[in-house]
């Protein structure tokens, strides 16, 4: 069964971003693809220490939401990270728990696919969308579009839903997600991963 996590960054439980993520996830629900929602934002997340004991014991030594998730996470197929927007940036609680996620945990991401979905009010999604989808390009992780980018606006739901294009943008993405995890799933079967090689880490002072 293929299977992507859905990541509600907002501190709502059941605001915009959950019904961006609602949209997705029913439409993956339509084309086979089970989803399970992970309410984050609205917990006390503590920020990455730089301790590195995380590569001594295989995961973050703060032992919480990030560890219980980090489970499903490598389980799954692929993820969406739905954030609300603030000053122009993703919830700061969403922020500390994907700095830590990606970062802590020891299994290959490669060709899990990623996604990432914002709503604002009005202003701010493109450099939240931005901040989102660098955690997977430094994953290698592919990154799901959509019709437009993957923002919808309201500062309440009623005035989301009435965002016909946002919501028919979570729609397509949840179409365009479902075709990739599949279309992955069959490579893997018949090609496998691409081949890996070990790890340079490069410091820029000479």
């Amino acid at each position: 069964m293929l299977k992507v996590l859905l990541i509600n960054g907002s501190p709502n439980t059941n605001g915009c971003t959950w019904n961006s993520l609602c949209e997705v996830g029913e439409t993956l629900y339509k084309e086979g693809i089970f989803t399970s929602i992970i309410q984050v934002g609205n917990l006390t997340v503590p920020g990455c220490n730089s301790c590195w004991k995380c590569k001594e014991i295989q995961k973050c030594i703060y032992d919480d939401i990030v560890n219980e998730v980090a489970v499903s996470f490598e389980k799954y197929d692929g993820i969406v990270l739905g954030s609300p927007v603030y000053f122009s940036s993703a919830n700061g609680s969403l922020i500390s728990f994907l700095d830590r996620l990606f970062f802590s945990t020891p299994f290959s991401k490669t060709m899990k696919v990623g996604a990432a979905i914002v709503n604002a009010r009005r202003g701010g999604c493109s450099t939240t969308f931005d901040v989102l989808n660098k955690y997977f390009t430094i994953s290698g992780m592919p990154i799901v579009s959509s019709q437009y980018w993957n923002d919808t606006h309201g500062y309440t739901e009623e005035e989301q839903i009435k965002d016909e294009e946002g919501m028919q943008t979570m729609r397509v993405l949840g179409r365009n997600m479902a075709f990739l995890i599949k279309s992955i799933a069959l490579g893997k079967l018949r090609l496998g991963l691409p081949k890996t090689e070990k790890r340079i880490h490069t410091n820029f002072i000479r």
